[in-house]
């Protein structure tokens, strides 16, 4: 189902998402590959970056409301060893430049992610929100 979803996704994206796309396609970004509105788990997420284990979400004003949806979806994405960088959508559209310096550092970063997916169906003790200490997205006014 989530496939059918995502295909959808990947055919309707917003103008942001393609602009996003033109800079992370065919390995552009030092060569790490990126897939689109790709299903992980019960999520579609907006970009991956699987050899990273790097997600990129972007986030429109409707994102305001959802807080507690997107918290919970970036704790079950950290859980499974995934890294989540959100975006507000003027971010892209405004600093493409700044954009891509914080996507480029999260590749680079070779810090250990503190919540690999957990082995032998053991739970990981503690999860930490990454995706929030690496956030460079402001709170719209």
């Amino acid at each position: 189902m989530n496939h059918q979803i995502a295909r959808v996704l990947r055919k309707n994206m917003t103008d942001v998402e393609k602009r996003l796309w033109q800079e992370l396609r065919f390995r552009q970004l030092d060569g790490h590959k990126f897939r689109r509105q790709v299903p992980i788990g019960n999520y579609v997420v907006d970009f991956a970056c699987f050899e990273k284990r790097l997600v990129l979400e972007l986030d429109g004003s409707q994102h305001g409301e959802q807080e507690r949806d997107d918290a919970k979806r970036t704790q079950w994405l950290n859980s499974q060893g995934f890294r989540v960088i959100r975006f507000w959508n003027h971010e892209v559209g405004e600093d493409m430049d700044s954009v891509l310096q914080v996507i480029w550092d999260a590749l680079h970063d070779d810090t250990p992610h503190p919540n690999p997916p957990p082995q032998g169906g053991r739970e990981p003790e503690k999860t930490v929100e990454l995706g929030q200490q690496i956030n460079k997205r402001q709170p719209m006014n």
